[in-house]
Order: C-alpha cells, then structure tokens, then sequence
C-alpha cells in the first residue's frame, strides 16, 4: 500500500536525524572562532611535545632522492617493510640516473616485498626519469615543482619539504587526518582541503614536527577502529572522547573504567 503523505514525511525526519545522529558521532563539537581553535590545538600540541620528545621521520634516508623514493614507495604499506628494501634498493640505484635506466624486472624484484611493486616500479622509474629531464637530476625543493612529478602529491611533497630541506609542511596522512578530525581541527575528509585547514591554526614552524607527534600518537593510542580513550592521556582534551566512551571525561573513571564498562 502507498505511503500516505504524513507517513511519508515522518519516515524522511527520521532518516534525517539517523543521519544528524552519524554525522554528530563522526565530528566533535569545537568552537566557532578561529582564535579559539588556535587555542585549543595549542594545547594539544604541547602536551604531544611531552609524550613524543623524539618525534621524527620513520623513513630511513640520507638525501631528498632517497626520502622521496621512499616515500612514493610507503603508500599502501608499512614505513618498516619500505626500510627493509631501500638499502638493497639505493646500493643498487643510488641517484635518478641509474633508476631511470634500470631494468624493470630487476627493480621489481627487490620491491616485490612491499606489495604493487609493478606499480611502484614503474612510478620509480618514471618519477627518477622526470627528475633527470626536468630537474637536472636533482630534487626541487619547492612544492609546485614536487607535484609535477609523477606519484608526488601533496603529502609526499610535504614529506620532502619538512624532513630533507627543512621547509615546514603538513603531511595528512591517514593518522594525521582521523586524529585532526577527532579533536577538531577539521572537518574535512579531504586531505587537501584538511590540511588548508590545519594551517590556519597550527604555527607554521612546527607543522612538521607537529604531524610526526600527531603520527606516532595514532599509531600508539589513537587507532582507526579501537581508540584507546580509557587511558589516553590526552582525554581531558579530546572532544571526541565522550562519543567513543559514551561519557563524558572523567579523570577517575578514565582510570578505573575497563573497556567493557565503557
């Protein structure tokens, strides 16, 4: 039978709320000033100083080539199993030159451990030949240039930036993007668009170290699915912390409660 208008209609209210519902659990609420936020962040951002003092970058590497090699390579693995293959790798392709002309099925072969290493062989070479053509075999460092090349976003160009030329970049990665979006610095899911974000309220200086703290605290506490909120220690701190507890913070309940009593 034909929904009646009314039914109809109450049946769309109760859609929109579900989502209202979703849309209020996945953002916190923050504060609308901008000097707020700043505020906010700031306080998050000292007490990451605190917890993560030796902060850096997990990647292994002695120039710009070998970071951004490295880099292109992490997508869709780990920073460990990348620092597993990269010595063999540059002993044998130490600069673009010898990677651009190197025999593919002899650079697939030590990437094979890292997953898509067809793809990755093909990006290696195509980014090392870029680099010769365009760059006189050297490393831009300007992010306009790093993007031309092939396989270099904006995250791996603010990797490049930030950790071999010292030139202050956010990198939104998958931990800096779920954890910004958790405490509130954004709202976005975008990488691009979080990170435009990130730099209104973040201080330029510290943008990189920033995000290696922010990093190392997802992969230690704040995880994608589980998040350890019972005994983070920034919970004081983290809108996020009542939606994923399902209370409201509490510095003796965030001690004392077990998982279960969550």
């Amino acid at each position: 039978m034909p929904q009646s208008p009314s039914s109809s209609h109450s049946g769309a209210t109760g859609s929109t709320k579900k989502r209202r519902s979703t849309a209020a659990q996945k953002f916190p609420p923050r504060p609308r000033a901008l000097a707020a936020r700043k505020e906010v962040a700031s306080q998050i951002c000292e007490a990451l100083a605190r917890l993560y003092p030796d902060s850096h970058c997990a990647l292994n590497f002695r120039n710009p080539f070998e970071l951004l090699v490295a880099t292109v390579l992490s997508a869709q693995t780990t920073d460990a199993r990348v620092n597993s293959v990269t010595p063999i790798l540059f002993e044998k392709y130490p600069d673009p030159e010898t990677m651009a002309g190197a025999k593919r099925m002899e650079l697939e072969e030590i990437l094979h451990p890292l997953g898509f290493f067809r793809a990755k062989a093909r990006s290696c070479q195509g980014l090392a030949a870029s680099l010769c053509s365009e760059f006189g075999g050297e490393v831009p460092a300007r992010l306009e240039d790093l993007i031309t090349l092939p396989g270099v976003g904006r995250k791996t160009a603010n990797v490049v930036l930030g950790n071999a030329f010292a030139i202050p970049g956010i990198t939104v990665d998958t931990h800096v993007g779920r954890l910004a979006r958790r405490w509130g610095w954004t709202r976005h899911t975008d990488p691009g668009k979080a990170e435009l974000e990130l730099a209104k309220i973040l201080p330029c200086d510290d943008w990189t170290i920033i995000c290696h703290r922010v990093i190392d605290h997802g992969r230690a506490v704040c995880h994608s699915r589980k998040p350890e909120c019972l005994t983070c220690p920034l919970a004081a701190l983290c809108p996020s912390y009542e939606i994923y507890v399902g209370l409201p913070f509490s510095s003796s309940r965030s001690h004392n409660l077990s998982p279960g009593e969550s």
